[in-house]
Protein backbone atom coordinates (compact mmCIF):
# COMPACT_ATOMS: atom_id res chain seq x y z
CA UNK A 1 0.00 0.00 0.00
CA UNK A 2 2.90 2.42 1.15
CA UNK A 3 4.37 1.76 -2.21
CA UNK A 4 1.39 2.28 -3.88
CA UNK A 5 0.95 5.75 -2.87
CA UNK A 6 4.43 6.90 -3.20
CA UNK A 7 4.12 6.04 -7.34
CA UNK A 8 1.18 8.15 -7.36
CA UNK A 9 3.16 10.64 -5.81
CA UNK A 10 5.64 10.57 -8.19
CA UNK A 11 3.24 10.37 -11.19
CA UNK A 12 1.18 13.94 -9.63
CA UNK A 13 4.49 15.39 -9.67
CA UNK A 14 3.76 17.91 -11.93
CA UNK A 15 0.18 18.44 -11.00
CA UNK A 16 -0.77 22.19 -9.93
CA UNK A 17 -3.93 21.58 -8.89
CA UNK A 18 -5.01 20.49 -5.02
CA UNK A 19 -8.51 18.66 -3.93
CA UNK A 20 -9.82 22.04 -2.73
CA UNK A 21 -9.35 23.68 -6.12
CA UNK A 22 -10.40 20.44 -7.81
CA UNK A 23 -13.93 21.43 -5.88
CA UNK A 24 -13.79 24.88 -6.40
CA UNK A 25 -13.78 24.49 -10.16
CA UNK A 26 -16.47 21.48 -10.01
CA UNK A 27 -18.73 24.17 -8.14
CA UNK A 28 -17.91 27.28 -10.30
CA UNK A 29 -18.72 24.89 -13.96
CA UNK A 30 -21.44 23.52 -11.74
CA UNK A 31 -23.26 26.70 -11.58
CA UNK A 32 -22.76 28.15 -15.09
CA UNK A 33 -24.52 24.97 -15.87
CA UNK A 34 -27.55 25.59 -13.55
CA UNK A 35 -27.81 29.40 -14.93
CA UNK A 36 -28.09 28.12 -17.83
CA UNK A 37 -29.97 25.15 -17.46
CA UNK A 38 -32.79 27.60 -15.26
CA UNK A 39 -32.06 31.25 -17.61
CA UNK A 40 -30.82 30.21 -20.12
CA UNK A 41 -31.59 26.71 -21.83
CA UNK A 42 -30.92 27.31 -25.31
CA UNK A 43 -26.94 28.82 -24.50
CA UNK A 44 -24.78 25.38 -25.54
CA UNK A 45 -21.93 26.23 -24.10
CA UNK A 46 -23.16 26.87 -20.97
CA UNK A 47 -24.31 23.13 -20.52
CA UNK A 48 -21.43 22.14 -22.17
CA UNK A 49 -19.00 23.87 -19.48
CA UNK A 50 -21.24 22.23 -16.78
CA UNK A 51 -20.52 18.90 -17.82
CA UNK A 52 -17.31 19.35 -16.19
CA UNK A 53 -18.60 19.28 -12.87
CA UNK A 54 -19.98 15.35 -12.50
CA UNK A 55 -16.56 13.64 -13.31
CA UNK A 56 -14.89 16.10 -10.85
CA UNK A 57 -17.43 15.29 -8.39
CA UNK A 58 -17.61 11.50 -8.72
CA UNK A 59 -13.78 11.44 -8.33
CA UNK A 60 -13.62 13.72 -4.77
CA UNK A 61 -16.72 11.20 -3.34
CA UNK A 62 -13.95 8.57 -4.24
CA UNK A 63 -11.29 10.52 -3.27
CA UNK A 64 -13.31 11.56 0.07
CA UNK A 65 -14.23 8.02 1.05
CA UNK A 66 -10.90 6.10 0.50
CA UNK A 67 -9.19 8.95 2.96
CA UNK A 68 -12.47 9.64 5.77
CA UNK A 69 -11.88 8.28 8.90
CA UNK A 70 -15.38 7.68 9.88
CA UNK A 71 -17.00 6.54 6.30
CA UNK A 72 -20.15 6.38 8.53
CA UNK A 73 -20.61 9.89 9.23
CA UNK A 74 -19.47 10.64 5.90
CA UNK A 75 -22.42 8.67 4.62
CA UNK A 76 -24.79 10.71 7.30
CA UNK A 77 -23.58 13.76 6.06
CA UNK A 78 -24.01 12.84 2.53
CA UNK A 79 -27.82 11.94 3.76
CA UNK A 80 -28.71 14.78 5.61
CA UNK A 81 -27.67 17.25 2.94
CA UNK A 82 -29.84 15.13 0.15
CA UNK A 83 -32.25 15.40 1.80
CA UNK A 84 -31.78 19.30 3.18
CA UNK A 85 -30.88 20.10 -0.97
CA UNK A 86 -34.36 18.25 -2.50
CA UNK A 87 -37.02 21.32 -1.97
CA UNK A 88 -34.30 23.82 -3.31
CA UNK A 89 -33.70 21.39 -6.33
CA UNK A 90 -37.48 20.60 -6.85
CA UNK A 91 -37.85 24.53 -6.54
CA UNK A 92 -34.88 25.65 -8.81
CA UNK A 93 -35.59 23.14 -12.00
CA UNK A 94 -39.20 21.87 -11.43
CA UNK A 95 -41.04 24.93 -10.06
CA UNK A 96 -42.77 22.92 -7.44
CA UNK A 97 -42.77 22.31 -3.70
CA UNK A 98 -41.70 18.91 -4.02
CA UNK A 99 -41.19 17.09 -6.96
CA UNK A 100 -40.64 13.41 -6.78
CA UNK A 101 -40.00 12.51 -10.43
CA UNK A 102 -36.36 13.40 -9.97
CA UNK A 103 -34.24 13.64 -7.29
CA UNK A 104 -30.75 15.44 -6.70
CA UNK A 105 -27.21 14.30 -7.51
CA UNK A 106 -26.51 14.52 -3.45
CA UNK A 107 -28.77 11.15 -3.51
CA UNK A 108 -27.02 9.92 -6.21
CA UNK A 109 -23.43 10.29 -4.06
CA UNK A 110 -25.61 8.60 -0.94
CA UNK A 111 -26.38 5.43 -2.49
CA UNK A 112 -22.59 5.60 -4.05
CA UNK A 113 -21.20 5.70 -1.11
CA UNK A 114 -23.67 3.18 0.46
CA UNK A 115 -22.61 0.90 -2.06
CA UNK A 116 -19.16 1.38 -1.80
CA UNK A 117 -19.46 0.50 1.99
CA UNK A 118 -21.11 -2.31 1.46
CA UNK A 119 -19.04 -3.81 -1.59
CA UNK A 120 -15.90 -3.19 1.22
CA UNK A 121 -17.42 -4.87 4.03
CA UNK A 122 -18.55 -7.92 1.63
CA UNK A 123 -15.16 -8.23 -0.26
CA UNK A 124 -13.76 -7.96 2.86
CA UNK A 125 -15.62 -10.42 4.55
CA UNK A 126 -13.28 -13.42 5.86
CA UNK A 127 -14.50 -17.04 5.14
CA UNK A 128 -15.84 -16.51 1.44
CA UNK A 129 -13.88 -17.26 -1.35
CA UNK A 130 -13.16 -13.96 -3.04
CA UNK A 131 -15.14 -15.28 -6.61
CA UNK A 132 -18.30 -15.38 -4.34
CA UNK A 133 -17.47 -11.70 -2.29
CA UNK A 134 -16.86 -10.12 -6.08
CA UNK A 135 -19.81 -11.94 -7.23
CA UNK A 136 -21.75 -10.77 -4.21
CA UNK A 137 -20.54 -7.44 -4.43
CA UNK A 138 -21.60 -6.90 -8.04
CA UNK A 139 -25.18 -7.66 -7.09
CA UNK A 140 -24.74 -5.17 -4.29
CA UNK A 141 -23.88 -2.45 -7.01
CA UNK A 142 -26.62 -3.51 -9.50
CA UNK A 143 -29.16 -3.42 -6.89
CA UNK A 144 -27.57 0.54 -5.92
CA UNK A 145 -27.55 1.06 -9.61
CA UNK A 146 -31.62 -0.24 -9.92
CA UNK A 147 -32.61 2.19 -7.19
CA UNK A 148 -30.74 4.91 -8.34
CA UNK A 149 -32.88 4.39 -11.87
CA UNK A 150 -36.22 4.35 -9.91
CA UNK A 151 -35.99 7.07 -7.75
CA UNK A 152 -34.62 8.52 -11.17
CA UNK A 153 -31.80 10.30 -9.46
CA UNK A 154 -29.19 12.48 -11.22
CA UNK A 155 -26.88 10.83 -13.52
CA UNK A 156 -28.98 7.77 -12.34
CA UNK A 157 -26.83 4.34 -12.61
CA UNK A 158 -23.94 5.92 -14.20
CA UNK A 159 -22.99 8.45 -11.41
CA UNK A 160 -23.78 5.37 -9.33
CA UNK A 161 -20.66 3.46 -11.78
CA UNK A 162 -18.64 6.34 -12.14
CA UNK A 163 -18.20 6.65 -8.43
CA UNK A 164 -17.08 2.60 -8.44
CA UNK A 165 -14.63 3.41 -11.12
CA UNK A 166 -12.57 5.91 -9.44
CA UNK A 167 -12.85 4.14 -5.89
CA UNK A 168 -11.99 0.72 -7.93
CA UNK A 169 -9.02 2.34 -9.77
CA UNK A 170 -7.45 4.27 -6.45
CA UNK A 171 -4.28 1.94 -6.34
CA UNK A 172 -3.67 2.46 -10.40
CA UNK A 173 -2.06 5.04 -11.87
CA UNK A 174 -3.59 8.73 -11.84
CA UNK A 175 -3.92 9.44 -15.62
CA UNK A 176 -5.46 5.80 -16.47
CA UNK A 177 -7.98 6.10 -13.53
CA UNK A 178 -8.66 9.31 -14.99
CA UNK A 179 -9.33 8.28 -18.22
CA UNK A 180 -11.36 5.46 -17.69
CA UNK A 181 -13.53 7.29 -15.09
CA UNK A 182 -14.59 10.40 -17.44
CA UNK A 183 -14.40 7.62 -20.57
CA UNK A 184 -17.21 5.86 -18.85
CA UNK A 185 -19.31 8.94 -18.63
CA UNK A 186 -18.64 10.28 -22.24
CA UNK A 187 -19.41 6.81 -23.66
CA UNK A 188 -22.34 6.77 -21.50
CA UNK A 189 -23.83 10.27 -21.89
CA UNK A 190 -22.81 11.33 -25.28
CA UNK A 191 -25.94 12.75 -26.91
CA UNK A 192 -25.16 16.89 -27.41
CA UNK A 193 -23.69 18.96 -24.78
CA UNK A 194 -23.09 15.86 -22.51
CA UNK A 195 -19.91 15.01 -24.06
CA UNK A 196 -18.29 18.00 -22.37
CA UNK A 197 -17.50 15.59 -19.63
CA UNK A 198 -14.28 14.68 -21.49
CA UNK A 199 -12.81 18.34 -20.51
CA UNK A 200 -12.92 17.64 -16.62
CA UNK A 201 -9.94 15.03 -17.76
CA UNK A 202 -7.78 18.63 -18.34
CA UNK A 203 -8.15 19.27 -14.18
CA UNK A 204 -8.51 15.68 -12.85
CA UNK A 205 -4.90 15.20 -14.86
CA UNK A 206 -3.24 18.24 -13.19
CA UNK A 207 -4.58 16.72 -9.53
CA UNK A 208 -1.73 16.86 -7.23
CA UNK A 209 -2.38 14.34 -4.76
CA UNK A 210 -2.68 16.88 -1.99
CA UNK A 211 -6.43 17.73 0.13
CA UNK A 212 -5.67 21.42 0.26
CA UNK A 213 -7.55 23.17 2.50
CA UNK A 214 -10.21 20.90 2.52
CA UNK A 215 -13.16 23.48 2.99
CA UNK A 216 -15.33 20.09 3.28
CA UNK A 217 -18.61 21.43 4.57
CA UNK A 218 -18.37 24.03 1.18
CA UNK A 219 -19.65 21.75 -1.39
CA UNK A 220 -22.44 20.55 1.54
CA UNK A 221 -23.71 24.18 2.21
CA UNK A 222 -23.01 25.51 -1.88
CA UNK A 223 -25.23 22.46 -4.05
CA UNK A 224 -28.51 23.69 -2.16
CA UNK A 225 -27.90 27.12 -1.18
CA UNK A 226 -27.12 28.05 -4.85
CA UNK A 227 -30.12 26.29 -6.05
CA UNK A 228 -32.20 28.29 -3.64
CA UNK A 229 -30.85 32.00 -4.94
CA UNK A 230 -30.97 30.66 -8.62
CA UNK A 231 -34.59 29.79 -7.62
CA UNK A 232 -35.23 33.26 -5.98
CA UNK A 233 -33.68 35.14 -8.62
CA UNK A 234 -35.90 33.33 -11.08
CA UNK A 235 -39.20 34.23 -9.02
CA UNK A 236 -37.86 38.08 -8.83
CA UNK A 237 -37.63 38.70 -12.62
CA UNK A 238 -40.53 36.27 -13.42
Amino acid sequence: MEQTIEKQKSEWRFGCIDGTVLKLIAMATMLIDHIGDIFFPDVFWMRFIGRIAMPIFSFCIAEGFSYTRDKKKYLLRLGIFALISELPFDLAFFREFLYFGHQNVMVTFFLAVLMLMLWDRITAAEGKPKPVQIIAGVIVLIAMCIFAILLSTDYSCFGIMTVWIFYQLRKQAHWLRSLVGVGFLALTRTMGYNIGVVLSLIPLLLYNGKKGKGLKWLFYVFYPGHLLVLYLIYTLIN
